[in-house]
This record gives structure tokens, sequence and C-alpha cells, in this order.
């Protein structure tokens, strides 16, 4: 089987997607399948992947998305079935279906609900406040053409029970066509990484003293930064410092409200983190967070709880398939900083308590086997394609 895949996000960039394509790559070569790749990138040329990459670079949206469209129509006539990871689909559905391909597409979100948001067309509600909701033309359109282009694929993967259940209840969508396959972790576990926390830290350049808050996340406005931020302010403890790994949108407010608040020295923007950096400092970390209102199903997440740091999340969306409160960590309101301050004092002041935590979420973390769900994946990819 020849697998065409697409990426709104590609190493050295940060986000889910960017974690989840070479993996699922790397596992259908490993299962006889030819693998190409076209991806959003900064990199012009990735390099190290055992598959071919094709790099579209950052521009205005509608430019960036027209060359995408062009390198799917010419790459889709060498495979058998064209895998979509994109949010903003349409052009890339189109462009397989143009050229008589089958498309799986893999949902992350509610495409109509994240540009929504992210244009201000939605007055700032959330997923779940969103659906069914009337918000005038724009939104309207958005969830029209989301609607077409999932009605032009073979099958839809959800990458969360929450996700599916968008789908078939304030979409339509049958519910035979929406199948829920959980995200995978692969990468390094935590007998992967040598170093303890204290080299960790050494090797980073960080100081050894403070006890350190760690996000890992695009800076964009759902992910709630700021709400980590505040919960930081209300933290009676001038020692515990927040590292804020990504980039975004978000980044300049984020910095003013750190600076509004007196903890410009104890909120540290580290930027786009390569990828092989990321263990250490999840290693480094006492505690991880993410305060986000919105998650399909965190890629993130898996990778803290199997590399072994406690971590504390917004009890939303996709995230309480992860994280089950009080076992593997806990679940906090994004809205509610004083909550996360709790949380945060909860897990600082008590290492025996963190300790549960990582154990009961090495435990957990045999739910996200790399085999079973990318097997999944495989079986659904064949039959949409029709291939042994």
């Amino acid at each position: 089987m020849r697998v065409l895949i697409t990426s709104p996000v590609f190493p050295p960039d940060l986000g889910g997607p960017a974690v989840y394509v070479p993996s699922v790559g790397r596992f259908l070569l490993e299962r006889g399948h030819d693998v190409r790749v076209i991806a959003f990138c900064s990199d012009p040329e990735p390099a190290g992947f055992p598959f071919p990459v094709q790099a579209i670079s950052r521009g205005p949206l509608p430019v960036r998305y027209l060359k995408a469209f062009w390198a799917v129509f010419k790459a889709a006539g060498w495979a058998d079935v064209v895998y979509v990871q994109e949010h903003l689909a349409l052009l890339h559905v189109l462009a397989a279906r143009l050229r008589f391909r089958p498309v799986v597409i893999r949902i992350m979100v509610d495409g109509s609900w994240e540009i929504a948001h992210r244009k201000g067309w939605c007055d700032g509600d959330n997923i779940v406040d969103f659906q069914g909701k009337g918000y005038g033309f724009k939104v309207g359109l958005a969830r029209f053409l989301q609607k077409r282009w999932w009605g032009m694929c073979s099958r839809i993967i959800c990458c969360s029970e929450f996700l599916r259940g968008i789908l078939v209840q304030s979409y339509g969508v049958p519910g035979d066509k929406a199948v829920t396959v959980l995200n995978a972790y692969h990468g390094p576990k935590a007998s992967d990484v040598s170093q303890t926390r204290e080299e960790a830290r050494v090797e980073l350049g960080l100081d050894q003293r403070p006890r350190y808050v760690l996000s890992i996340c695009r800076l964009m406005g759902w992910k709630r930064v700021d709400g980590i931020i505040r919960g930081l302010a209300l933290l009676d403890d001038p020692n515990v410092e927040l590292l804020v790994a990504g980039d975004g949108d978000m980044e300049a407010e984020w910095r003013a409200l750190s600076v509004e608040l007196g903890l410009e020295s104890r909120v540290h923007f580290l930027g786009n983190v390569s990828h092989e950096r990321i263990p250490l400092f999840i290693r480094a970390a006492d505690v991880f967070v993410l305060n986000s209102e919105y998650e399909g199903l965190s890629h993130t997440l898996l990778e803290v709880q199997a590399l072994g740091t406690p971590m504390i999340a917004s009890g939303v969306c996709g995230n309480p398939e992860v994280v089950v409160d009080g076992v593997n960590g806990l679940l906090v309101d994004p809205d509610r900083p004083e909550e996360l301050s709790a949380a945060l004092a909860k897990v600082l002041g008590d290492p025996e308590l963190g300790q549960r935590f990582v154990q009961a979420g090495f435990e957990r973390s045999a739910a996200f086997d790399r085999d079973t769900t990318f097997g999944r994946v495989e079986e659904l990819l064949k039959g949409a394609s029709r291939k042994p």
C-alpha cells in the first residue's frame, strides 16, 4: 500500500501532528508499506526520516494552502490512499479526490470552531459551548465547508471519544464512518533518558535552585498559558518558576502579563524547542501543566506520562481520557487560576504523591500502545484503499 500523509506541522516545529506523523509513518514502513509526507514546516528540507518529506514553507495562509493543494494533487497520483491530518482540509481532500484517490482524515479538532475562535467569530466560546449555537454567516460557511470535506472522505479517525461525539451528535456524521483511534506514544521512555533531574538542568543551563513548572504547547489563545501565569502569581512560593516551550501568536501578550504580575524573572519563554531536547526539559521539571481550553487527545501528555513527570491538566475535552483525576495526575478548570495554584501547591508540596502519579502513569501508558493504535489505523487505510 502506498500512503501519502499530509500534516499541518512537522519537526522541528512543535505540535501533536509533528509527533504523530513521523511515528505513524515509521510504523507503516515497518509493516511493508510505502510512505510519503507533505507538511507545513519551517525547515525547507526536513532530514533524518526514512520516508521523503516535501515541506511547504510558512507564509500567507492562502498562498500556503494553494501550494499544498498543488503538491497533494501531484503526489496523489502515486498513492493508493491519502491520509490527511489538517484542521482546514478542504484543499487537501479536494486535491486527492480530483485524482480519484480515497481519503482517510484524522480529526484533532472541530476545525470550524478553531478558525472561529482564532478569528473572534464565536465570542470566545469554548468548543463545547460552540456546538449547535448560531454565530452568523462566517461560522455557518466554515461549518458547511467542513461537512463537505468530511463528506468526501472514506473514513474519519477521531483521536478521542470526545471528538467522535461532536462529529456524530453535532454534525450528523454516521457512527460507522467516524471511528475513535486514540493517539499513540512512540518515543523515549523514562529509562531511555539517562540524565537525573539535576543532570538535565545542567545540560539545559537551568539553575538548580528553583522548582520548575513546565508547559509545552503552541502559544494559541485556547492553550491558556495566561492561566498558568496567574496560578503562579497566586502560589505562595517565590522559588517556583515557569518554563514555556513553544511559539505562537500569544507570546507577546503573555510576556506582557508576566511583567504586569511582577513575574518577568520567573516566567521563561523558551521558543520552539527542538524535539530532541523536549525529554530533557520534561526530566528537568518538577511538574508539567497543560491548561488548555481544548485538546483532542494530547500527545504531550502521553510523552510526559511515559517519561515520568507528575502532570496537571485542564479537565476538558480529551484530557480526562489520559489523566484520571487523583490517579495519575490532577485535573483543574482552565478558567480558575486559583484551582491550578492549589493543584501546584499540592503536587510540589508532596513528592510522594507526585511519585504515585508517575507510577500510575507508567501503568496507564499501556492504553496508548503504538502497535495496537497504529495497527487500527493501518486497517482503516487498507480498507479505504482496498489494498492488502
